[in-house]
């Protein structure tokens, strides 16, 4: 099993910003490297799964025409809505139900080693089965996470069966790398 809802509110039970993602250096310098790992210049719809208190999605929202996050954790909700009030936030636990829309950005941030390897997999047929064309951004987290899944062995797997794209690292530090995920010539 991944990361339980248990633990994800635990980690929001105090702060709506639990790692310091709106006053950190490192963060905002990732999110900024997230951005500048993308292929286009603008987006139709973005969805970011695990959306947090939304500091990444106020980076990318100028260049989405439509912005979807989703988090399992109300506070972070709350915080994402104030933080970006154009984007549309809802709440969610994965694996279950992923936000209708015709996504052409998927953003996966931080977010694949919370699952466990049937939830990565569903991901990917979900992916696979309603967004096949989408451009999809992986940022992975590269130490210890105290998951069951640790970050790159996570993206490997998620990668490994998301076969309707083809992955790319464009920005890999001693900390986090992030991805690309192009469709493949056979989609």
């Amino acid at each position: 099993m991944g990361v339980g809802l248990d633990h994800l509110q635990g980690l929001y039970a105090q702060t709506s910003d639990p790692w310091g993602f709106e006053h950190s250096a490192y963060e905002q310098a990732k999110f900024k490297a997230t951005r500048a790992a993308l292929s286009q210049s603008g987006y139709r719809s973005a969805f970011e799964l695990g959306c947090g208190n939304g500091q990444l999605a106020r980076h990318l929202i100028d260049i989405c025409a439509r912005y979807t996050g989703m988090d399992a954790v109300a506070t972070a909700l709350r915080a994402a809505r104030q933080t970006v009030p154009q984007g549309r936030f809802v709440q969610g636990f994965y694996p279950g139900p992923l936000p209708e829309g015709d996504f052409d950005l998927l953003i996966l941030s931080e977010v694949l080693y919370f699952l466990d390897h049937a939830g990565l997999e569903q991901l990917a047929t979900d992916i696979a089965t309603r967004w096949p064309q989408a451009e999809i951004i992986c940022v992975t987290w590269r130490g210890p996470s105290g998951n069951p899944l640790e970050g790159e062995e996570a993206l490997q797997g998620f990668a490994q069966t998301l076969t309707t794209h083809d992955f790319t690292c464009v920005t890999q530090t001693d900390d986090y790398r992030i991805d690309r995920a192009l469709p493949g010539a056979s989609t």
